[in-house]
């Protein structure tokens, strides 16, 4: 063997073991998950319950970075422009992952294309959540009596959301177009200062995703009348279904709350981070704590996480239309 041919057999084994000892290292520096919207929402609260077991898990610290804007568009572009390198993560949505392409005419990445599904973390439905004061002084018990105000009262209501094509504002679009109503809807970045003046009394009604408005909701200063998915939640069990308390067969709007990482990152990476998040999720304590919000802990494969993403952009492409929902 010639010391040219030797030299290049060398190095190559060298690149080789340089390149498994750089993924085994990995993380040897903070990682960021992305999250984007601003602190509050039920997108934080998850991204905020796993970051420390993550942090555990791998002995660097996780930290949870909020960059909200353009229904989640801004945080989900921000990572899909990041090195693939397994030191940036989005705590994706089915907004920014499921709705967001059928709603803009122009997107600023590529949900599919642009990143690498690492695993869900949870489901949960929406709550439609009325501010108590203004609902009885619409005499307002109900889905049908708000319905009946609502068509007696075109435009008087407003609707606040968390932001233009998140599923907070999709949902209340569905309502709508089932129901023959109209609401003027105010957007907001984010849920938490959407609920804020909902509470308030500036907004009259949201559907809001029930982790973030739980606490509201238990402290009576907002009135749930139905939730979006459909079955009840374990968290209000005494809270109808849309479904039920409307009779719109088949309603359904949950959102769901994923890992993803940019395109390129490491499948060795990618699959150590599902494998501990999932860890996680099994425990007794974080299942009750996040089934104690309404959320429905997950922590599937990547593969089964970009299948279930691929179904959600076909399933919300199609309510998208029917709702006639549209964002510039």
């Amino acid at each position: 063997m010639s010391g040219t041919r030797r030299n290049f057999i060398a190095f190559a084994a060298a690149t080789a073991a340089a390149s498994a000892f750089s993924q085994s290292a990995w993380p040897n520096r903070p990682v960021r998950i992305v999250v984007p919207f601003p602190a509050g929402g039920t997108t934080d609260i998850l991204a905020r319950a796993i970051a420390p077991e993550l942090s555990r898990a791998f002995g660097q610290q996780f930290i949870v970075e909020n960059r909200g804007g353009a229904g989640g568009n801004v945080g989900a572009e921000l990572v899909a422009k990041s090195p693939g390198d397994g030191y940036t993560f989005l705590m994706g949505t089915v907004g920014t992952h499921g709705i967001n392409r059928a709603l803009y005419d122009k997107m600023p990445y590529d949900p599919i294309k642009d990143f690498a599904p690492v695993t869900m973390v949870a489901g949960v439905p929406n709550v439609m959540v009325m501010n108590p004061d203004k609902a009885r002084a619409y005499g307002i018990n109900n889905v049908r009596d708000f319905i009946r105000y609502a068509k007696a009262n075109p435009a008087k209501l407003n609707m606040s959301s968390s932001g233009n094509g998140t599923s907070i504002h999709l949902a209340g679009e569905l309502f709508k177009s089932q129901a023959g109503v109209y609401m003027v809807h105010f957007p907001y970045r984010g849920s938490a200062p959407a609920l804020l003046d909902l509470v308030g009394g500036t907004m009259d009604v949201m559907f809001d995703n029930l982790p973030s408005a739980l606490q509201q909701i238990r402290a009576g200063k907002l009135k749930p009348l139905a939730v979006t998915s459909l079955q009840r939640s374990a968290a209000l069990p005494d809270v109808p279904t849309i479904e039920e308390a409307a009779g719109f067969k088949g309603f359904d709007a949950t959102s769901w709350f994923g890992l993803l990482a940019p395109a390129g990152t490491p499948a060795d990476i990618v699959n150590r981070v599902q494998q501990e998040v999932a860890k996680a999720l099994a425990t007794p304590a974080m299942k009750e704590k996040l089934v104690a919000q309404g959320a429905i802990p997950s922590g599937n494969t990547p593969a089964e996480f970009a299948r279930h993403i691929d179904a959600e952009h076909r399933k919300w492409a199609a309510v998208v239309k029917a709702s006639g929902a549209k964002v510039d």
